[in-house]
């Protein structure tokens, strides 16, 4: 009978520390995925995503580093007979789509209707608001 010499067995330290990083590798792994869909879900998930009619209030180019177009839109729940806005509220929102602001420039006074997509969250390069607004029609 002939036996493995001791020499050519592994420890039981070496294979504690074999295993202990395979573990870490894998936790690591884990974590990085989390991470990454977290930040996804956070910042680049379309959490909802519409129309909004009103009066285009205000639309500017704001930012110290970073300029992005912001706009104000007057949602009207109830009018009067002379197309004022009684009971109001305001929706703020990012410009997303660089093409449109020349249009949006023009359209200030009117009552419009975009299309938005709302993120969870923001960042600092994409505006002061949640809503993107990606497309605009007046409302005739």
């Amino acid at each position: 009978m002939s036996s493995l010499p001791a020499s050519s067995k592994p420890s039981f330290r070496t294979s504690f520390v074999q295993g202990t990083k395979k573990v870490l590798k894998w936790l690591i792994i884990l974590f990085v995925i989390f991470v990454g869909t977290l930040i996804y879900w956070k910042y680049f998930y379309t959490y909802s995503e519409g129309y909004r009619a009103g009066l285009l209030q205000k639309f500017s180019s704001k930012g110290a580093l970073f300029k992005t177009y912001e706009g104000e839109i007057i949602l009207s729940s109830v009018s009067s007979s002379r197309d004022v806005a009684i009971a109001s509220e305001k929706f703020l929102f990012t410009l997303s789509n660089k093409a449109l602001v020349r249009q949006f420039d023009t359209l200030q006074g009117e009552t419009v209707i975009v299309h938005y997509k709302q993120k969870n969250a923001r960042l600092f390069w994409r505006g002061d608001s949640p809503y993107l607004v990606d497309s605009v029609k007046v409302k005739r």
